[in-house]
């Protein structure tokens, strides 16, 4: 898809590579009429090779092209990984190559919006000093946004980025499954105006964003809500209790928003769980 995104840059696409059918269809679809070739191959025929693999696939996949010896300097090689940097390339790097971590800040599914999602999307970028404008040029050649992100600050900086997007995802959906099991229909419709203002709120606001029961102390209202929840979505328990302990004692008192004694039976609720 970002090999699209280059093409569409009006960069030349010499070839692709593919291991899974599902890599190769995609391969396919995104840059039809480029040869699909062995990764060694695609590398010794490019000036500039992208890789984008699963995180936990990318140094074995370094690592195999260093042991072929195709890597030549002052080749430029860019990831797409969020958690790693460009120390993950250093087999890479020792045989001359130039190395770059771009991630573009977005979710993608395989379909055919992703491409236009990348258009204002951020990159998080990593690089040397004196490869950094090479790395953020491409970047907004892609239609993108660069975000430097220092090597060090990658884990955490994915971690957060995991957090908001990947998780955010179980959250919605165990809350629609919980509206289906209540018997209401198009549960997904019902509350997509309350998601979309609660996280523009939260983008806005912060804290100041937080309303609900637990954020206000209701400590009988939630009391409720977990006898509900044992009897009739007992895998959700947990979800619920571990999200309530992160806002009440936490978030909304710290904030100021939840006295201490309101959060003290809040707690204590929890507890009882």
């Amino acid at each position: 898809m970002l090999g699209s995104a280059l093409a569409r840059a009006g960069h030349q696409i010499v070839a692709a590579s593919g291991v899974s059918a599902a890599s190769r269809r995609r391969a396919e679809r995104w840059l039809p009429g480029v040869p699909l070739r062995p990764p060694d191959e695609v590398v010794a025929a490019a000036d500039f090779v992208l890789l984008a693999v699963p995180d936990d696939q990318l140094r074995p996949l370094i690592a195999g092209l260093a042991a072929t010896e195709v890597w030549r300097r002052g080749q430029l090689v860019a990831h797409t990984s969020g958690a790693h940097g460009i120390d993950i390339l250093d087999p890479a790097a020792a045989r001359g190559v130039l190395p770059l971590a771009l991630h573009p800040v977005m979710t993608f599914t395989g379909r055919p919006e992703d491409l236009d999602r990348l258009e204002g999307a951020s990159f998080g970028v990593t690089a040397s000093d004196e490869l950094r404008p090479v790395a953020e040029a491409l970047v907004v050649e892609l239609g993108g946004e660069p975000i430097w992100v220092p090597e060090s600050a990658r884990p955490l900086y994915h971690a957060a980025l995991t957090m908001g997007a990947n998780y955010l995802v179980t959250l919605v959906n165990d809350a629609t499954d919980t509206l289906t099991r209540a018997g209401i229909q198009s549960g997904s419709r019902l509350i997509a105006p309350l998601l979309s203002a609660a996280l523009d709120n939260a983008l806005r606001l912060g804290d100041g964003a937080m309303t609900g029961p637990v954020s206000r102390g209701d400590a009988a209202t939630v009391a409720g809500h977990l006898e509900t929840l044992r009897r009739a979505a007992p895998d959700i328990v947990p979800t619920y209790v571990a999200m309530a302990r992160r806002t009440a004692p936490q978030r909304a008192q710290q904030s100021g928003r939840l006295p201490a004694s309101r959060a003290a039976e809040m707690a204590a609720v929890l507890e009882s769980k």
